[in-house]
C-alpha cells in the first residue's frame, strides 16, 4: 500500500502541469524583447501565462474516397465475375447438347482442313469421355 502511494505522490509530482515553471518577459535598454525562466535583477518583468497549446486539428476524412475507390472496385469483380459465370452456363449448356449427339448418334461427322470425316468408334467413345470429364471439372 505504501509503495502504491508513493508511486502515485511521485508520478504527481512530475507530471508536467506540475513542472511548468513561469516565464518572465522584459524589454532591455535597447528594446529588445527577452522570455526568460528568472526574471531580470535591475528591471520590472511580466509573468507570460502560457495556455495549453490546442489540440492538432485532425486531417479531413479520406474514408469516403477510400470507400468509394473500394466500392468501385467491388462492383468491376461482381461485374466480371457474373459474366463468367455466364460464359461457364453456356459452355456447360453446348458440352451437355455436345455429349448427348455424341452418345445418341453413332454416326458423326466433323470437318476438318475444309472436308467432312465420319469418327470412328473409338474417336467418338474417347470424345464422349472427354466431354463428360469436362462437365465434371467445370458444370455442377
Amino acid at each position: 500500500m505504501r509503495t502504491m502511494l508513493f508511486i502515485a505522490s511521485l508520478s504527481v509530482s512530475l507530471s508536467s502541469a506540475c513542472l511548468a515553471a513561469p516565464i518572465y518577459k522584459w524589454v532591455d535598454a535597447q528594446g529588445v524583447t527577452h522570455f526568460d525562466a528568472q526574471p531580470p535583477q535591475d528591471q520590472p518583468a511580466t509573468t507570460v501565462i502560457t495556455a495549453p497549446s490546442p489540440p492538432a486539428k485532425a486531417p479531413p476524412p479520406r474514408a469516403s474516397k477510400v470507400i468509394g475507390d473500394q466500392q468501385a472496385i467491388d462492383q468491376q469483380v461482381k461485374k466480371e465475375v457474373a459474366q463468367q459465370q455466364e460464359q461457364l452456363k453456356v459452355f456447360c449448356q453446348q458440352a451437355r447438347t455436345n455429349l448427348a449427339q455424341l452418345r445418341n448418334n453413332p454416326r458423326l461427322r466433323e470437318e476438318t482442313e475444309g472436308s467432312m470425316r465420319r469418327l470412328t468408334e473409338e474417336d467418338r467413345q474417347a470424345r464422349i469421355v472427354e466431354t463428360e470429364q469436362q462437365i465434371a471439372d467445370n458444370c455442377q
